[in-house]
């Protein structure tokens, strides 16, 4: 089937189509209304040497050892565990969060994210988790009794933005449902195509039989008209035989004396 023929398919079954057509449209708008907006908002914080160790060149960013990366991917999975996602709840803090270390990071660099449907909420979220995770860095050396000084700081690099609107996915799920939809619109159009036409060769299949009785009918009248006009010619042309003179029969006559005379009535029946 080449794309004439799918063309003409879709202009003859339009009334299949169309209604298809308007309840995906009518869908995907409903969706985009009905369906809420996700807001994100990053930060980034980096890892830091202690201050004993920086006192070296008094620069703690020109100190920065690649202990300080395990150090972040630690604290990473720790603010991402299960209890730190309690904690974090019962803080308040409803929104999906992550921390990671920041894709292609020369440095011990963590981005925090958090997203959420309320923006004003995943804002506050942002801040409330990059204070959590520098609570987190502060309570890991203290489990293991490190001095004030040699302790790992935290700073911020980049401050919490202002929520964006994660317009991506949602657009994407809509592309789905509406190419799905579509798709469902012209299956059934085809669907519709293909039980007419069986129809039709269901139907021409029965009118070609009754064609086909038809004419077998007529000829087998036609046969049986020829041989009765045959066998009436043939009756027409044959001679009538002629009967046979039938002989008459003669009675003797009797003599006169075994004549008898007729019998006169009584006398009483005068």
């Amino acid at each position: 089937m080449d794309l004439a023929e799918i063309f003409r398919v879709m202009c003859r079954r339009w009334y299949v189509l169309l209604p298809g057509l308007l309840l995906t449209g009518a869908l995907t708008t409903g969706a985009w209304l009905l369906v809420p907006v996700t807001y994100e908002s990053q930060s980034t914080v980096a890892m830091l040497n202690s201050r004993k160790g920086a006192q070296a060149d008094g620069n703690p960013f020109l100190s920065m050892e690649p202990s300080l990366t395990g150090m972040a991917d630690s604290l990473a999975r720790n603010v991402n565990s299960d209890a730190s996602a309690a904690e974090l709840k019962g803080r308040g803090m409803r929104e999906k969060y992550e921390a990671k270390i920041a894709d292609n990071a020369q440095g011990p660099l963590l981005w925090l994210t958090v997203k959420g449907e309320d923006r004003d909420a995943v804002l506050a979220g942002n801040k409330t988790l990059m204070a959590f995770t520098a609570q987190r860095l502060k309570d890991l050396q203290a489990d293991q009794a490190v001095a004030p000084d040699a302790m790992i700081r935290i700073t911020t690099i980049v401050p919490p933005q202002d929520p964006e609107p994660q317009l991506k996915s949602k657009v994407q799920y809509l592309v789905m449902a509406a190419g799905l939809g579509v798709v469902l619109s012209l299956v059934a159009t085809f669907f519709a195509e293909a039980r007419r036409r069986a129809k039709d060769r269901a139907r021409a299949a029965a009118r070609a039989a009754a064609d086909a009785e038809r004419a077998v009918t007529e000829t087998d009248q036609d046969h049986r008209e020829a041989e009765s006009a045959a066998d009436a010619e043939a009756q027409e042309a044959a001679p009538v035989p002629q009967q046979p003179d039938q002989p008459t029969m003669q009675l003797p006559a009797l003599p006169v004396s075994e004549r008898r005379p007729a019998k006169r009535p009584p006398s009483w029946a005068k």
